[in-house]
């Protein structure tokens, strides 16, 4: 892990640090479940045939996948199940990557899942190495999203496709205004009561700050830095009431 962790990145850290242990449960308990619905979309870009049995890949034939902001491993351990890639999944919070290594020893999936301590901005992988790229989460703890996304095509393989789950800010006169009192109210109120002063912490910050980067960088300017990076074919789907994000995109051939 780079020492001169600062700015997002390390507001990132400290904030997730704590968290591990209930990560994964309260994140679903506080999301009413869609957090593992929204990921399962995300997976079903990269992962032939997601949604049916995992093996569909043409024979001696494995992939690699990078999962960026991996945290405990949750979607990294998907991508295995549903296929026979191996996946690589890296984490600025070493806590997280901890009990990331735990879930994939108990899912008996050490020959295919590798954990790594790292930075979105500064991957320490070579050019146009991995296949497919997932990352969750990312964009709002990056000081430069330009730049991150560039670093991100930068690994992956012309052809390859990246896709990614972000937090989104519903709109209309009903869904709006039931999105704010829920983030500014009753998702800390959950937090502390479920997960004690660390969630409460986390409850406070999410609402505030997934507003603020939307109002800096709305999703149409998301999907030109997406092109500007070098992807083609991004799309986006708007889900749970436009609660979710996923995007995605091919990487251009260089």
């Amino acid at each position: 892990m780079p020492d001169d962790v600062s700015g997002p990145n390390r507001f990132a850290r400290d904030l997730f640090a704590p968290l591990p242990a209930r990560y994964d449960r309260l994140a679903e308990l506080l999301s009413f479940g869609q957090n593992g619905q929204w990921r399962a979309a995300m997976v079903g870009r990269v992962v032939p045939g997601a949604g049916d049995e995992p093996g569909n890949e043409p024979e001696n034939e494995q992939r690699v996948i990078l999962d960026v902001a991996s945290g405990t491993a949750g979607v990294a351990l998907q991508l295995a199940a549903r296929s026979q890639a191996r996946v690589v999944g890296v984490d600025l919070t070493e806590q997280m990557l901890r009990q990331g290594q735990r879930r994939v020893a108990a899912a008996g999936m050490s020959d295919r899942v590798e954990l790594v301590a790292g930075r979105a901005e500064q991957l320490p992988f070579p050019d146009a190495y991995f296949d497919a790229l997932t990352f969750t989460y990312l964009l709002r703890y990056v000081r430069d999203p330009q730049a991150t996304l560039t670093e991100l095509a930068r690994v992956l393989k012309p052809g390859g496709t990246m896709a990614s789950l972000e937090f989104n800010v519903p709109t209309g006169a009903l869904w709006g205004p039931a999105w704010w009192a829920y983030t500014r109210l009753l998702l800390p109120a959950g937090g502390l009561l479920l997960g004690g002063p660390e969630w409460y912490r986390v409850g406070r910050f999410l609402g505030p700050n997934i507003s603020a980067h939307y109002r800096r960088y709305p999703v149409p300017w998301t999907v030109q830095a997406w092109q500007k990076a070098g992807f083609t074919e991004v799309g986006t789907r708007i889900m749970s009431l436009g609660g979710g994000l996923v995007m995605w995109g091919t990487r251009a051939d260089s």
